[in-house]
Formats: structure tokens, sequence, C-alpha cells
């Protein structure tokens, strides 16, 4: 596990990661692959600000998980795709030649969303592979094992294909960031500069490329800030230091299916909503709530009067709600956080957190007692910051603690929550991480 050590990932993590990539060995040899394979690692992502904001065209404050997803990788000369997920227990096989739909819902969804989207992308004579992956991220719970489910299935067959050869891939994605932001188009079905879809429609979310980019673009130990559509890297910032992050998954699972699916894309259709109704009010054809914001003088109030206006699918309290969460988030929270950040005022930092924790659970209706509980106790317990991320309606909380006593923290925050929720506490997954490194290949 040197390649993980030196990638950045602390020697305690890498050596973790160890039984994973065995067990995926084992099941490649169990599917009679060839022994020629490499390995990939690509982790979860914590989302420390930056509530749905992406696909608005907001800022995020993101990093990278020391956990994720151990992947072994072997080619095939056909067109055969052949993924083995071990916390599944689970098998998929489609063929690149016809890709199949996958289980809607399911993982299977999204390994055949990337699968069909890079046929119609992308003409080669198209390669398989045999894929086994194990991961150590607790599931649906916000830390988007999904989107490194679909990083992951790129990055198998792309380098099956080489595919970076590929005309078409060379002129369009020449960086980390643009592969990012085509794997975002890819999961939620919409085009990427002239790459079209075909009839795809992505896996049925309405989100953005915030996962995508801190899986692939995370720096050890540093926090990155991202401004989106376009996608642009604003900085780094070292997490304080002396510290780490504590994750507590909550046991309500987020996955985002049939009803949770809904309640996710709610809070996305709102901001389509408020962009419309501006569009329709003034002729103009802006993309996104942030190019609204950031180009146009009065454009928040104009916003604002048009949303207290709005008739039909979504209250006018709700868009008004949805308008200023996006605003204070994206222009005054994530802004304040940084430069409390730079100055090293950790009170002053976790004020400001707990402002963007309590504008989700006023406006956008997405937390659930479980995560607010989470958020408050860390507050309580001494965790210099603390948060609710990921889509919401169950997931995870994060909470900055110094490294000296976060063993000690975890294991009051624990017993507290269990204590508050014991039903949902069974499946609930407390653990330490560093700001990790991005996904590789070795």
């Amino acid at each position: 596990m040197n390649q993980l050590v030196e990638l950045g990932l602390s020697e305690q993590e890498a050596r973790a990661k160890a039984p994973l990539y065995a067990a995926a060995d084992a099941a490649l040899d169990a599917m009679g692959a060839v022994k020629r394979r490499w390995s990939l690692w690509v982790p979860g992502r914590i989302e420390v600000l930056g509530k749905h904001t992406d696909y608005a065209g907001g800022r995020s404050l993101v990093c990278a998980l020391e956990r994720g997803f151990c992947v072994r990788v072997a080619p095939r000369k056909d067109p055969i795709l052949r993924v083995r997920s071990l916390n599944q227990k689970a098998s998929f096989t489609t063929s690149l030649a016809t890709p199949g739909s996958g289980i809607p819902g399911s993982w299977t969804q999204y390994v055949a969303t990337v699968a069909r989207r890079l046929t119609v992308n992308f003409t080669a004579d198209w390669r398989g592979a045999d894929i086994a992956l194990a991961s150590d991220l607790p599931p649906d719970a916000g830390m988007s094992s999904s989107s490194a489910l679909v990083v992951a299935t790129f990055i198998a067959l792309s380098k099956s294909n080489d595919l970076r050869s590929n005309p078409i891939f060379r002129e369009l994605i020449s960086s980390s960031e643009e592969l990012a932001g085509y794997l975002g188009a890819v999961e939620n079905g919409r085009v990427f500069r002239h790459l079209g879809t075909g009839a795809d429609a992505g896996v049925g979310t309405h989100g953005g490329s915030q996962d995508h980019t801190a899986i692939l673009c995370s720096e050890p130990d540093r926090l990155a800030r991202f401004a989106w559509d376009p996608l642009r890297r604003e900085g780094l910032l070292p997490v304080p230091p002396g510290h780490v992050f504590a994750l507590g998954s909550c046991g309500v699972h987020a996955a985002k299916t049939s009803s949770a699916l809904a309640k996710y894309n709610r809070v996305s259709l709102a901001a389509s909503r408020l962009l419309a109704l501006w569009n329709r009010d003034t002729g103009r054809s802006d993309r996104t709530l942030g190019a609204v914001l950031g180009t146009v003088d009065g454009a928040a109030g104009q916003l604002q009067r048009l949303a207290r206006r709005a008739r039909g699918r979504f209250p006018a309290s709700y868009l008004v709600g949805r308008l200023e969460q996006f605003v204070r988030e994206t222009y005054e929270i994530i802004p304040a956080a940084t430069d409390a950040l730079e100055r090293g005022a950790l009170v002053e930092f976790g004020v400001v957190v707990d402002h963007s924790q309590h504008l989700v659970e006023a406006h956008l209706g997405n937390q659930v007692p479980e995560t607010v509980t989470l958020q408050r106790s860390a507050r309580d317990l001494g965790a210099a910051a603390a948060s609710a991320f990921g889509a919401g309606f169950g997931g995870s909380v994060w909470a900055l603690v110094p490294d000296s006593e976060a063993k000690a923290f975890l294991r009051r925050w624990s017993a507290a929550y269990r204590k508050a929720h014991p039903r949902p506490a069974k499946e609930s997954v407390f653990f330490l991480s560093r700001a990790g490194p991005h996904g590789y290949q070795f």
C-alpha cells in the first residue's frame, strides 16, 4: 500500500485498505479474470459547505475522505463488462456493444449509465473489463458512494480502452476538473459541451458535479473551494492544524430512490423554478442562479419579488427560502468561512457553519431529526464546527475536533446519539478521517 501513502493517505488508513484490495483480487479470481490487473483508489467526500449549490452555479468547500472504494480491474478483449460489488454481494454484467440499464435505484444503474453514455459520446472498438469493488464507506450515508462508483467505472473503462487517446476526449477533457464536469453530466443526464446524451437521462438525480470534483481534485490535508458552472477552483485552504474530521452517519439511509429521489430533486427543481421565473420576466436565457446573481446588479431583490408572486408547484414561501439559502451560502457563508480559516479563527468558523446548518433546516426542509441531533450534540461536546452534509433526508454529519481528543470525542458523540435515537443508531457508523487525497490509478 506504499502507493496510497505516497498519494497522501495516512499509513493506518493505507494498511486498512490491504484486505479490501485482497478481497477484490479474490473476486476477480473467482470470475476467471486475467492476471494482468491494475488498482484504483476512489474516495468518498465531505461537503464542508455548499449545500445544494453546485447545480445552481454557486460555491462549495469540499475535501476527500480517507475512506472509499478499493477497486481491482482486469481488461478484456471482448466488449463484456462484468462488475462485482463485494459490499452488495452481487454482480452486474452488460455488453458495451448494447449496454443495458441496470436495476433502477440500485448500484447497477450507476454502472450501466456510465457504460451507455461512453458508447454514445465516443466512437471506439469497445473492450470491456472485469471489475471488483470493495468499499469501507457506510452505505447511503451522503458521502458520495454513488458518484465514487461512477468515477470508478469510468476510470476502469477509460484505461481499458485508452480513452485519453481518443481525439474527441482529448479535445474536450484535458484536466481533472473538466473530467469531473463530464462525469457530473453523465450522472445527471445532461449534455456536456457538445457531447449529447442520446436517450439517456442519467440516474434520475438533478444534481451537479460537486461530488465528482471532490473525488478527482482534492488534496491531502486541504479544503478545496470551487465555484460552479463554469467549474473553477478558487483556492486551497489548510485544515486547521491539529484537527481532524469526525464523521457520524445517522443510520437513516439517504438512498436517492423513489420517494427519497423526489425529495432530493424538489430542492434542485426549486432552484430551476426560480431561474425560469427570472428568464421569463427578463427575457434573458441565463443558465444558473449563480450566473444571474453574479452578473446582474439588483438581481437578488428582483428574484425575491418574483418568488413571492409565484404560483404553481412550489409555495412562494419555499421559493423565497430556497433563494435566501442559496444566496447566503454562496456569497456570505463560504467567503466568511474562508476568511475565518485563513486567519485561524476557529470560533468564528464554527459560528459561520452553524448559520449554514440553520439555513438548510429552515429553508430546504431536507434535514431529519437524527442529523439535527448529531450536529447539535457535536457542538455541545466541543467540536469546533459541525454540519450535516450531502443531499439530506438522512445521511451524515461532520465535526471538526482536536486530533488529540478525537477518539474520546467519537466515543462520547456516538454514545449520545445511541441514547437519543436508539433505533437508527443500530445502523449508524462513526469514524475519523483526515482530509484525504483524490482518486488514483496504480
